[in-house]
C-alpha cells in the first residue's frame, strides 16, 4: 500500500524557516512529477511550487525567490525548503506525487498520490 508521509510543519514568527518533507513508501516505483499545494482556511488549495521528473521547477509568484523544491530520488523523498516565511503563508500544506516508471529520459506514470497535510503557521 503506497503512503506518502508529511512532516516538518510547525510554527515559526515571521522571518523564520522550515522545511517540509514527503516521503513516499509502499512503492516500487519512482517519483516523478511532484507539487506542493497549500489550502488557508476558507480559501481554495492552491499550487505553490512544482517539479518534473526533468527537474524543471515553478513557483507562485507569492512564494518565489523564498521556496525552493527538491527532491532525494534515493530516499524517494520530496522536500519544500520555505525561508523569509510571511503570516500569509499560514496554511496546510499538501504534497502530490507521481509515482511510476523513471529512467533517464523518461518518466511513465503508474499512480498520483496526495499526502495526509502539514500544518504550517507563521505567528507575526
Amino acid at each position: 500500500q503506497v503512503q506518502l508521509v508529511e512532516s516538518g510543519g510547525g510554527l515559526v514568527q515571521a522571518g523564520g524557516t522550515l522545511r517540509l518533507s514527503c516521503a513516499a513508501s509502499g512503492s516500487i516505483f519512482s517519483i516523478g512529477d511532484v507539487g506542493w499545494y497549500r489550502q488557508a482556511p476558507g480559501k481554495q488549495r492552491e499550487l505553490v511550487a512544482a517539479s518534473t521528473w526533468g527537474t524543471n521547477t515553478n513557483y507562485a509568484d507569492s512564494v518565489k525567490g523564498r521556496f525552493t523544491i527538491s527532491r532525494d530520488n534515493a530516499k524517494n523523498t520530496v522536500y519544500l525548503q520555505m525561508n523569509s516565511l510571511k503570516p500569509e503563508d499560514t496554511a496546510v500544506y499538501y504534497c502530490n506525487v507521481a509515482l511510476g516508471y523513471l529512467g533517464d529520459t523518461y518518466f511513465s506514470p503508474r499512480g498520483n498520490y496526495w499526502g495526509q497535510g502539514t500544518q504550517v503557521t507563521v505567528s507575526s
